[in-house]
């Protein structure tokens, strides 16, 4: 009895020891807003997949959806804490960084090609170096969002077809402004009210990507997706600056080549859900509308130019440049 009480101890320390000699180095904790279906966790499942295999087990990722570690600002002051380590976060970044402020900027990109050049080149290097200076966290990756698009239920193509149409926006006040600039009259109201606005017409339209205007079946209420995109915008995985200068040269490489791995991922998945989601909106009896964009820019640049400070308006003029 007392050898096999012995042998167990032994077999018990040892196994203890073989635990702790798998134990990672670094632990990262990276909570985010997403479910678990949505394209950004599944790019974020890749960061970690690419992470562990080539740290040889030397960093543990650990995922944390659908707020579990708190709101997108909640992680934000836990990663200054130290108390997380990374996020997805996008506009919110200009509560310390103002020109993160363009990351939703309404017509500061023509299209998609024209936002990759941005955000790619000189201006993002720009919007990522104050975010690293003034909020400590290091912008590691960036995901395009779907393009926000008018729905209606009268084709819109011109904004002369506005005319006081009664439009349901976030409560954003530069979002107010470029819509009343535009002719309409937006209503800030929350998200959860937009369906039975419509369906009793105390709102005629409302505006929002198209994996919003399908998840919340707006196709029952509006006829016309109107291909207004008037907000292109990304958003950025971030790491805390504290915590990836806390680690040896060789892991840092290693994150930022997962990185770049899983900002390819989500690209791929991106291309594919956002033709999926016109052909589903369109089989479901939505009727796709071409706009004159640049008579909705014209319009509505004065009204963005005057919310924005100074500094904000020259990167916005530096973006209208590209």
């Amino acid at each position: 009895m007392i050898k096999r009480l012995v042998t167990g101890a032994v077999l018990g320390t040892a196994m203890i020891a073989s635990q702790a000699a798998l134990a990672a180095d670094f632990t990262l904790k990276f909570g985010h807003l997403a479910n678990e279906q949505n394209i950004w966790h599944q790019a974020a499942v890749k960061f970690k997949e690419e992470v562990e295999a080539n740290s040889d087990g030397r960093i543990e990722v650990q995922l944390y959806p659908n707020e579990q570690l708190g709101a997108e600002m909640d992680v934000i002051n836990s990663i200054q804490l130290g108390s997380a380590d990374m996020t997805i976060t996008g506009e919110s970044l200009q509560n310390w960084a103002p020109k993160a402020a363009l990351m939703a900027a309404p017509y500061a990109f023509r299209d998609s090609e024209h936002l990759h050049a941005a955000v790619s080149g000189e201006i993002g290097e720009e919007i990522e170096a104050q975010i690293t200076e003034r909020a400590n966290l290091v912008p590691l990756a960036w995901f395009e969002r779907g393009p926000r698009h008018l729905t209606s239920n009268e084709p819109i193509e011109h904004p002369d077809d506005l005319d006081g149409l009664r439009l349901r926006v976030p409560n954003v006040p530069l979002f107010v402004d470029t819509w009343e600039a535009l002719g309409a009259r937006p209503t800030p109201m929350a998200f959860s009210e937009v369906f039975t606005s419509l369906q009793q017409n105390t709102i005629q339209a409302q505006e929002n990507p198209l994996s919003l205007i399908e998840s919340a079946s707006f196709d029952e209420v509006q006829d016309y997706v109107n291909l207004t995109g008037h907000v292109r915008s990304w958003i950025y995985v971030v790491i805390g600056k504290d915590k990836l200068e806390s680690m040896p040269e060789d892991l840092q490489e290693v994150i930022f080549e997962a990185a770049d791995t899983m900002q390819a991922h989500e690209a791929d998945l991106f291309a594919e859900d956002e033709e999926r989601l016109r052909q589903e909106l369109e089989e479901r009896g939505m009727e796709f509308v071409e706009v004159d964009t640049d008579a909705f820019a014209d319009k509505a640049r004065p009204a963005v130019l005057e919310a924005l400070d100074e500094e904000q308006r020259e990167l916005f003029e530096a973006i209208q440049d590209l």
